[in-house]
């Protein structure tokens, strides 16, 4: 399992915050313009498009992929009660009205 993010990605932010996603075995691929394998990663699922319009995104075990954050959060949630890892409080949730929650 994947969660794409970027570094200055409120919502991203907040999922890296709330869950321990190495705990979970959930890899992080931080997008950016000095990552060029987490670009292929993404580009290989044919992710880059939904990432231009949001971010996060988690690529599931299926390949399939989840794009709206309270989809993510759901599915991380189950997935920490399923691992026995805690899930810290998330607070309300963060909005992305920067346009900083996208790949650029």
């Amino acid at each position: 399992m994947t969660l794409f993010t970027t570094d200055d990605c409120v919502l991203c932010a907040q999922l890296k915050k709330q869950f321990d996603l190495s705990a979970m075995d959930v890899q992080v691929e931080v997008l950016g313009n000095n990552d060029a394998g987490a670009l292929a990663h993404l580009a290989w699922h044919g992710l880059v498009e939904k990432a231009r319009k949001g971010l996060p995104i988690l690529v599931l075990d299926d390949s399939s992929a989840l794009h709206e954050f309270p989809h993510i959060e759901s599915h991380l949630l189950d997935r920490a009660a399923r691992c026995g890892v805690a899930a810290r409080h998330a607070g309300n949730q963060a909005g992305c009205e920067s346009g900083s929650c996208a790949l650029q």
